[in-house]
């Protein structure tokens, strides 16, 4: 069941995020996380039950923004008519504006207290994005190597040997933000239907190419569960992106307000935990698609594993923690855990942390179909 939005204060304090003035554009400048930036001091806050991040997400930018206009997105075109690009969120969290080389030496001074097990370059869809975000790589992988680096692209303006390239220049992992489980849901979404430049075949033909030029476990996908489609159709694609050798990470649908999606329900709890657990069976455990079933809905009725080892997985919380590239420690557990990108604390949908027990009790519930939020396991409801 889908329920309205209630949009709770994140655990954090706000930043007083630098805006981007005509002179403050990529290569020199780039946009962090708010959790990257409180993980390097750079600003003041705490966020909930946990105290970093252990990815530093950067994103590429200028004054005159994005040139797309996905639907879902914060950093949509469109919301150039009723408000700043400075002040636009992104996944839900604002982006301080800092120079290049502030962070380089802030890492390599040491402010992130080693907590950094990976670097991720976003890139955006903007004539610049591309030249820069090579000079970026190159920056990173010669000045701070021990940290790896991802590059989560833009297939629209790349073509294969831009990946060789980057691959070339030291990136570990390529990643490609299909979000949409559908032909038609992309179209509607991130199209020609929005006023959008992005194509599905165009993003396919990217994943393939990474494929080829990373090879297996150093390419993702990234797929939004929430935008209309049915669980057999995006664990259909998780299967997908596994056969071809890469991993599938999984956002949570929860509308940004000013998009074009804005009144959107948030993607309904019992289909997400689903698709959660689904997902990392296909990736981690060796199971099947096929071997799953699904009612006249497409709604998961068996997993295809045993009814035990279905249950040791709810109980070791794994399945349900965010999904990226990899950590340092664990191939199954993401550095990007990019704390409430997804949800607020109050309604947690991809758990930053380790799910404690409570926390696993909740989600049993969910999964079961009722209708109650992550807090639930702080109140005692």
């Amino acid at each position: 069941m889908s329920r309205p939005v209630e949009e709770r204060p994140l655990h954090f304090y706000r930043p007083d995020a630098a805006r981007p003035t005509p002179e403050m554009r990529s290569p020199e400048y780039v946009q962090l996380s708010t959790a990257a930036a409180i993980t390097l001091g750079l600003v003041p806050g705490r966020m909930h039950r946990t105290d970093c991040t252990h990815c530093l997400n950067l994103l590429v930018t200028y004054p005159e923004g994005c040139r797309a206009n996905c639907a879902y997105c914060g950093l949509a075109r469109h919301r150039e008519e009723n408000r700043d690009y400075a002040d636009r969120n992104f996944i839900r969290v604002e982006w301080p504006t800092v120079r290049y080389d502030d962070i380089l030496a802030a890492v390599a001074r040491g402010a992130d207290r080693g907590r950094f097990q990976r670097m991720c370059i976003s890139m955006i869809t903007h004539p610049r994005s591309d030249a820069d975000t090579f000079v970026l790589l190159e920056q990173w992988t010669r000045r701070l190597p021990r940290v790896p680096v991802s590059i989560l692209s833009n297939p629209t303006t790349l073509d294969r040997d831009d990946l060789v390239r980057m691959e070339a220049l030291g990136a570990e992992i390529f990643t490609v933000a299909l979000d949409a489980a559908t032909p038609e849901i992309f179209e509607r979404t991130r199209g020609r239907s929005v006023a959008s430049p992005h194509t599905w075949d165009k993003y396919w033909q990217a994943i393939e190419w990474a494929a080829e030029v990373f090879g297996p476990e150093r390419f993702g996908v990234h797929l939004i569960c929430g935008l209309g489609e049915t669980e057999r159709e995006i664990l259909a694609v998780c299967q997908r992106v596994r056969d071809l050798g890469g991993h599938n990470h999984m956002f949570a649908f929860y509308p940004e307000r000013g998009s074009l999606m804005e009144d959107w329900a948030p993607v309904d709890r019992a289909q997400w935990r689903r698709v959660q657990l689904g997902r990392f069976i296909i990736d981690y455990t060796g199971g099947r698609f096929e071997d799953m079933a699904f009612d006249d809905h497409g709604r998961v009725t068996d997993f295809g594993l045993p009814r035990a080892r279905v249950e040791a997985l709810v109980a070791s919380g794994k399945p349900f923690r965010t999904s990226g590239c990899p950590g340092a420690h664990d191939p199954e557990v993401s550095a990007c855990n990019r704390p409430y990108g997804d949800s607020p604390p109050g309604d947690i949908l991809s758990y930053p942390f380790p799910p404690q027990a409570r926390d696993v009790a909740v989600i049993r519930r969910q999964l079961a179909g009722e209708d109650v939020p992550s807090s639930a396991a702080d109140d005692g409801t």
